[in-house]
Formats: C-alpha cells, sequence, structure tokens
C-alpha cells in the first residue's frame, strides 16, 4: 500500500489554488449544501405535471419517520382496487396493522435461522449478515402478501397510528440488541443443553417482543364493523368483519396474480430468470421472496400496459441520487457534479449493483407517464412522505433517471408472455444472502 506524500500535498494545494473556480466553489459552499451549489436547470425543461397516461388516485400517504414506505406504496394499490369497487374519494387501509405482524414474523424469521446456524461460529459470514441486519421496517412485495394472506386486512381507523408506529426506531433498536443477545445466548445453551433448550429459549424472547409490540401499537382488531362515507356523499355501514373476512371481501385472491419484477443486467443473472435471496423473508412458510430477470424495455412495456388498464404500479427505486425532495423531481440532470468537482454519481447500473453503489431502497407507486409515441419522457409518482413536498406528495420522475435507479416493479402476470410466464414457473435460482437484490425498501 502506497502512503500519502506530503510533498505531494503540497503541490496538489498550489495546483488548487491556482484555479479561481475553487475559490469560488469554496465561497458557495460556506453557507450552502453542496447540492445547492451545483444544482442546474440547464436541461430541466420537461419536467411539468401533464401526463397523457394519468391514473386518478387519492391523497397521498405518510409514512412519517419510519421505514414502511413498501407497506403503504402496497396498500395505496389495494385501496384504489377498493375504492373502485366501492366509490370512495378517500380511503386508507391501516398500514400499522400489516407493520405489527410483519415485525413480529420477522422477529420469528430472523430467531428461526439464528438456530438454523447455531453450530457455525459467531464469525460465519452469513450468521453475522443475519445477526447484523436483524429486523427493520423496510420490505419487499412477497412480504407484505404473506402478511395480508395470512393475517388480512383492516381499515385504517379501526387500527389507527401510535406514536411508536411512525417512528420505530427505538423499539427496532431494543428488538435487535435482543436478537442478538439471542445468538450469543442460544450458542452457549446449546453447547450445554441441546436443541430443545434453545427453542424453549426462542419461545420465551418472542412472547416478550409480542407483548412489546402490543404495547407499541396497540391489541391488533380481532373483529370490527366498516363504515364509509361514498363519493356521493352517502353513508354505509357493514357489520361483523374479521381482518381475514375484511381481505376475502374486498381483496380475494388477487394478490396471487402479481409478480415481483427486477432489472438487474449483471453477469450473475441472466434475463427471463426467476431468482429469491438466501433468508429474505418474514413469514416462515410462506411464499418466498421471487423476482423475474428483465431488460429495462420489457419493465417500461409491463408498467405502460397495466397504467393503460388504469391501474398503478408498485415498484421499487434507489432515492438517493439526483432528488430534490422539496421540488419533487428525480432527474440525473438536476445537479451538475462534474464541472464542480470533476466527480458524479455516474455507473453502469450493472457495475453499480455488483460494487454496492446503488441498490432498491424505497418503494412507491408509479400513476402516469408522458409519452412521445412510444418514448416514455417521465413518469407521476405517488409518494408516502406526505403532502408537502413535491405536486401534493406526487413527483416527477425523468426517464433516464428511471432506466438507471429503477429497479423492481410488480405488475399483474396477465400482462406477461407466455415465455416470461414459463420462466416464473421454473425452478427458483437461489442468491447468497446479501445479494443487492435483497435490499429491502424502507
Amino acid at each position: 500500500m502506497e502512503e500519502i506524500k506530503l510533498n505531494t500535498l503540497v503541490k496538489d494545494l498550489e495546483e488548487y489554488q491556482q484555479d479561481n473556480k475553487n475559490k469560488i466553489l469554496r465561497h458557495a459552499m460556506l453557507k450552502n449544501d453542496l447540492s445547492q451549489v451545483v444544482r442546474s436547470q440547464d436541461e430541466i425543461n420537461d419536467l411539468d405535471f401533464n401526463f397523457d397516461i394519468n391514473v386518478k388516485t387519492m391523497p397521498v400517504t405518510n409514512q412519517r419517520a419510519s421505514g414502511r414506505c413498501w407497506i403503504f406504496a402496497a396498500t395505496n394499490v389495494l385501496r384504489e382496487m377498493i375504492a373502485k369497487k366501492l366509490n370512495l374519494s378517500n380511503f386508507e387501509l391501516s398500514q400499522s396493522y400489516i407493520a405489527f405482524y410483519d415485525r413480529l414474523e420477522k422477529t420469528n424469521y430472523t430467531l428461526e435461522a439464528i438456530i438454523e446456524l447455531i453450530e457455525k461460529d459467531y464469525d460465519d459470514r452469513t450468521l453475522s449478515f443475519i445477526v447484523m441486519n436483524g429486523i427493520g421496517d423496510g420490505g419487499q412485495w412477497d412480504m407484505f402478501v404473506n402478511v395480508v394472506n395470512k393475517y388480512g386486512l383492516c381499515p385504517k381507523n379501526v387500527y389507527p397510528e401510535t406514536t411508536t408506529s411512525s417512528a420505530t426506531r427505538d423499539t427496532n433498536s431494543l428488538i435487535n440488541f435482543n436478537i442478538r443477545k439471542f445468538a450469543s445466548d442460544a450458542k452457549a445453551l446449546y453447547e450445554k443443553k441441546g436443541p430443545d433448550a434453545v427453542k424453549k429459549l426462542k419461545k420465551s424472547l418472542l412472547k416478550k417482543i409480542y407483548f412489546l409490540l402490543i404495547d407499541a401499537y396497540g391489541v391488533p382488531p380481532k373483529s370490527f364493523d366498516f363504515e364509509y362515507t361514498d363519493a356521493n356523499n352517502e353513508y354505509h355501514l357493514v357489520k361483523g368483519f374479521t381482518p381475514l373476512s375484511f381481505k376475502e371481501e374486498y381483496i380475494g385472491n388477487v394478490l396471487d396474480d402479481y409478480v415481483s419484477l427486477i432489472n438487474a443486467p449483471t453477469q450473475d443473472k441472466p434475463f427471463n430468470k426467476i431468482y429469491t435471496v438466501k433468508y429474505l423473508g418474514n413469514v416462515v412458510g410462506g411464499k418466498p421472496v421471487t423476482h423475474l430477470n428483465v431488460e429495462m424495455k420489457r419493465l417500461k412495456q409491463l408498467i405502460l400496459a397495466q397504467l393503460k388498464d388504469n391501474e398503478i404500479v408498485w415498484f421499487g427505486s434507489d432515492v438517493g441520487f439526483y432528488g430534490d425532495r422539496k421540488g419533487g423531481i428525480w432527474d440525473d440532470r438536476l445537479f451538475d457534479y462534474k464541472t464542480a468537482f470533476d466527480l458524479d454519481y455516474k455507473m453502469d447500473k450493472g457495475e453499480s449493483l455488483d460494487y454496492r453503489a446503488s441498490a432498491m431502497n424505497h418503494a412507491m407507486c408509479i400513476t402516469g407517464a408522458a409519452t412521445r409515441g412510444n418514448k416514455v419522457i417521465k413518469w407521476k409518482i405517488e409518494n408516502s412522505w406526505g403532502n408537502e413536498a413535491g405536486n401534493a406528495g406526487y413527483y416527477t420522475m425523468s426517464a433516464s433517471w428511471f432506466d438507471q435507479f429503477v429497479y423492481q416493479a410488480v405488475v399483474n402476470k396477465k400482462y406477461l408472455s407466455e415465455e416470461e410466464l414459463k420462466a416464473y414457473r421454473t425452478k427458483i435460482i437461489e442468491l447468497k444472502p446479501w445479494d443487492p437484490m435483497g435490499s429491502l425498501a424502507d
């Protein structure tokens, strides 16, 4: 390894001081964030809120200080289905209800994975990965499906938000510390008393965490009445639902018709193959998290097909780059880092996945698109960060940003070709636990 030479720094500093551009930048950054200094409008002239494909949707939701975007986006998809059936102009499903059981199931899933690896050394890569990650708010589409199919749904007024459900850091920290303590205690207990003692320890911890979640979220509903006022201002009351019967009445088995598509242009993931990630899940015995890898051109075709049928699309992307939260724009032309610093965030998409420069980290809904011929020039996005940013909480996403930073979309399988359906039914290829396509949206 080569050390930094002091005389090299002296020469580099002299070069820096000879360029007045550096002085201007230094002065500008004294009182301004870097992104504000390099903000550019030179090429931003086509990101207004006009879309020829535009699904009418309800007001945006707000996940607040929690990583539940995937739940909010998924319940937004379902609430539109329910709203069409019942002629509703505004309605929300309880995101807290899904999050409650997701966190409980994730805890059980993680504890079971630790038990499965009980004979491994503490620094085994897989065990370390599981223990380090613990549980969090984030998730994937199939994890949402697993919770809904097992526990059902309920309206938000039946199981509303609490302070803790909207700000989950403290409870996550407490749960994860005890998961890590369990990994240590279980190892010693296994060596002294065997697997039955470990199972007993796990059962005790899971009950404590269940009680903690009830304290944080409230007692989940066993039964409830559904009352609503439709768009014609007519009042309705339907009595005697359970969360599962509510799901059956208004959603049925529709979730089974949707498939997760990814765009991962890496050498280890050929297109038109189906993948899962080892130890990625929440409900033990539930549907594995599966993805059909398709080319970007095909991904966009399938998204457009669903939008044209007046149905929004759940999708996952990396929102850490080239975004203006206040203005409601994602566009890779938005900030000119290159001119200022001869640095930028440009990288081949496949390489950015391989080298962990980028991965899916946020889920939202696509609700529209602007097209010129067969080409999409921008997308309309429903976010879950409240209505104070963007256009009442809706955002515009440029076509080039979409190509680079969108990794996943969920569409009805009726839009897939016979070849794609056949590929989806083939043997699932299992990826390593730390594969970037196992990242969670939060």
